[in-house]
């Protein structure tokens, strides 16, 4: 629901009543993901999608009789091999929706989740409809049992979204746990033509990102307007102090070796997700002899990402920062790189079990 935040927060200044349909379940081959929403206005306005236009029209109908009748829904979207015409996904998967009127009086829960700059998650009752917003210390709404609290904030800590049913007996109850965590972390190093390019595509894959290098004259505003910040310092000592986790991704672009050397040297030794660094086949070579003079292990050296980019044969900074992301991608949800015509197995591979 928060990719919709701009237009949800333009319905609650007008005070309207929506309907919000929202991914709650996905089997197989399934377009969105759970937490994809669409929503509805009274006056038939539309935002947001769940299937990527399979089931739009259907799911429409459904939030209007919502907002009629003010009563909850879950409806479940599959093929139908004896039909390929009736309303349902073309790919093959199978997804389970949750319809639910959202009055002014619930503005003020969703408006928490919509403006969090914080870790926070939705969390609805799927037997009444009731919901609150749910902070690491925090709770706004619907007031829930410490049962549900507790897995809420289970689910909150780790970023997971999905489906869970608390309690037994007659104190069952079906929750759905919608988690948001902020923006994971890139941090493009040296302000040259082609971190303009990677920082604009960082922000198209949802990254917040921060641009550092040592010169001023070249780390501005103005050659850099798609980055949430810029910072003026050595990368190396800019690196050790700022906050990075699992999901960070650090892009050494300075292709100088005063400041590659020791900028790398602390980056392969960080819990990060990825740490690519540009530079030809002669430079990658008097870089790992450089970083090996300098103790950084065999075993750290393998984390590194050099020439950085997979090969789309590309030259200009805009396809150079297109084989940078491919790579991002490909390293953060196991991709093969190989085109998907050289392959008959599932597309979505985070899909499939692993067990």
């Amino acid at each position: 629901m928060r990719d919709l935040a701009t237009e949800l927060l333009q319905w609650h200044t007008a005070g309207k009543s929506y309907a919000v349909a929202t991914v709650i379940g996905v089997t197989g081959s399934a377009p969105r993901p759970p937490g994809a929403a669409l929503a509805v206005d009274a006056e038939g306005a539309v935002i947001g999608s769940i299937s990527g236009g399979c089931v739009e029209g259907a799911v429409y109908e459904l939030c209007r009789e919502v907002l009629r009748t003010g009563q909850s829904m879950r409806e479940t979207f599959g093929y139908s091999d004896e039909d390929a015409f009736a309303v349902g996904l073309t790919c093959g998967g199978e997804l389970e929706v949750f319809i639910q009127a959202i009055t002014p009086d619930e503005h003020g829960t969703i408006r928490a989740i919509l403006q969090s700059t914080e870790a926070v998650a939705l969390v609805r009752d799927l037997n009444t409809g009731a919901a609150t917003a749910l902070g690491t210390w925090w709770t706004l709404g619907a007031i829930f049992d410490e049962v549900i609290v507790a897995e809420a904030r289970a689910m909150l800590d780790t970023g997971s979204t999905g489906l869970r049913v608390v309690g037994c007996g007659a104190g069952e109850r079906t929750i759905f746990v919608e988690s948001y965590v902020p923006a994971p972390r890139m941090i493009v190093f040296g302000a040259i033509d082609f971190a303009a390019a990677v920082t604009r595509i960082g922000r198209f894959l949802g990254y917040h990102v921060t641009v550092c290098d040592a010169r001023p004259v070249f780390a501005t505003r103005a050659r850099f307007p798609d980055a949430d910040e810029i910072v003026v310092e050595w990368p190396d000592r800019y690196l050790a102090r700022t906050p990075v986790d699992s999901r960070t991704v650090l892009c050494v672009l300075t292709h100088d070796a005063k400041f590659d050397i020791p900028l790398l040297e602390v980056a392969l030794r960080l819990p990060v997700a990825y740490v690519g660094a540009m530079g030809s086949r002669r430079t990658h070579a008097d870089r790992h002899a450089r970083l090996r003079a300098v103790g950084v292990s065999e075993a750290e050296l393998a984390q590194l990402h050099s020439p950085i980019g997979l090969d789309l044969g590309g030259r200009t900074a805009e396809e150079t920062a297109v084989a940078v992301a491919a790579e991002i991608v490909a390293v953060r949800r196991g991709g093969s790189t190989q085109p998907l015509t050289t392959s008959d197995g599932p597309i979505h591979r985070d899909l499939v079990p692993a067990w």
